[in-house]
């Protein structure tokens, strides 16, 4: 029980580390909408974000640790064309493309806009200006880099828990309201929808890079053991996982009794940035206001580090100074898109590429059992690929009337996991020829 006691309370410190890595600024906006929507049924709805949200994550971070902590060498084992490709992908999903300007956006629909008149807050002028500002900021802090930056983060991330803890006890002891009617497709599959819903939080991508910080954290305590550094990466990603699943529920629950008072919205910030108010009035909105806008800052300086850090040393002609620059400019652009058309943008993408992802972090994790064989890798990506880019292409409307009829044959297609099985069986045939040929 001692060394059960010393184990803990050596290591929990590297657990809050990836709490605080995971725990940015935009995973706060999709549980309250979540549970909005799901109304009466957000118990299964939650039950499957939460798997995709804070159970495949932790995998990723066991599988990553088990690679040694590089996304690149792990995706690799498809091929060295593939490791470039889809770790870029990776990169670029939680940077300059995706994530980044959801923090942009979150800084204005939380931060700015709850101040403003709502004609105001719905002309692009205001968002305009507080992304040009927002990003005037990141860009110094991201080509001046300094201790801190570091420092605020581990000050917020303890700030914005605490927020969100005051602002759930009281949504629990205090309820705004009763949940509302479910809508969408939390309907008929809240478990499913819920479960794909989880793929905006881009956990799973995060965690796949998450994984080289938490090595590195390792390495510099003085742990060089490689079954230690599992084992104490396996500690964190637990403790991590609990405090995601505690902050997803909490939201959940705030969104979820909020209807009667604020009304329905698409927009989970607005749900969010509107309940503070009704929960503690002006004093709340500020104080959630302002952790937010801060942690959004800290959250993009440092994913806007990471690509330009992979990408220089991916191509070295181009300079660290010349990423971060252009991926800041892109970052304002897409920013000023919008958070409901960032986020329905984002998902078709993340319907392609989270599949992927999991499929190449299970067979990671099983790679003892076929001894590495590249065959059993190719042959369940290949089919899981060619199942989730029509996911994604249907997402946008684009449909192909004889390869869905082919789909629709599938098992679990209709909930968006029509590659489950392909990809199972895919591993199977690819397992059976690894060891015919030896």
């Amino acid at each position: 029980m001692k060394n059960i006691m010393c184990f803990i309370k050596e290591n929990l410190a590297v657990g809050l580390l990836l709490f605080a890595l995971f725990l940015g600024a935009g995973n706060i906006i999709f549980p309250p909408l979540l549970g909005q929507q799901a109304g009466e049924n957000m118990v299964p709805a939650m039950f499957g974000f939460l798997i995709t949200g804070v159970g495949l994550p932790l995998l990723a971070i066991v599988a990553v640790a088990k690679a040694g902590g590089d996304l690149q060498l792990l995706a690799n084992r498809v091929g060295p064309i593939f490791g470039i490709v889809f770790t870029s992908i990776v990169y670029l999903a939680i940077g300059p493309f995706f994530a980044v300007p959801r923090t942009g956006s979150v800084s204005y629909e939380i931060g700015i806009a709850p101040f403003l008149s709502e004609a105001t807050a719905n002309h692009w002028a205001p968002l305009f200006i507080t992304s040009v500002l927002f990003y005037m900021l990141i860009l110094y802090l991201a080509l001046n880099p300094k201790k801190l930056v570091d420092r605020v983060g581990k000050l917020l991330t303890p700030i914005l828990l605490l927020v969100i803890v005051v602002l759930a006890v009281k949504s629990f002891v205090t309820p705004m309201g009763n949940p509302g009617d479910a809508i969408g497709n939390y309907v008929t599959a809240p478990f499913s929808e819920g479960f794909i819903q989880g793929y905006l939080t881009m956990d799973v991508l995060g965690a796949l890079v998450f994984g080289i910080v938490i090595l590195q954290a390792l390495r510099g305590m003085g742990m060089h053991d490689p079954k230690k550094q599992v084992k104490t990466t396996i500690f964190a990603g637990v403790v991590a996982a609990i405090g995601l699943a505690f902050v997803y529920i909490s939201l959940g629950q705030i969104g979820n009794t909020s209807i009667d008072v604020i009304g329905a919205s698409d927009n989970g910030g607005i749900i969010i940035a509107k309940s503070a108010a009704v929960l503690f009035g002006n004093l709340g909105s500020i104080i959630l206001s302002v952790t937010i806008l801060l942690a959004c800052i800290s959250t993009a300086v440092g994913l806007l580090s990471a690509n330009a850090q992979y990408f220089n040393r991916l191509f070295p002609k181009i300079s660290y100074k010349t990423y971060i620059i252009v991926f800041t400019i892109f970052s304002l652009i897409i920013t000023n898109f919008g958070l409901s058309t960032l986020i329905n943008t984002s998902l078709p993408v993340l319907l392609i590429i989270y599949p992927l992802a999991m499929v190449l972090m299970v067979l990671s994790l099983a790679d003892n059992f076929f001894k590495g064989g590249r065959i059993v890798y190719i042959l369940a990506l290949i089919p899981t690929f060619f199942v989730s880019i029509y996911d994604g292409l249907k997402q946008l409307n684009v449909q192909i009337p004889l390869y869905e009829n082919l789909l629709n044959t599938l098992p679990f297609h209709e909930q968006s996991l029509g590659w489950l099985i392909p990809a199972i069986v895919g591993a199977a045939i690819g397992i059976v020829i690894h060891k015919l040929s030896k």
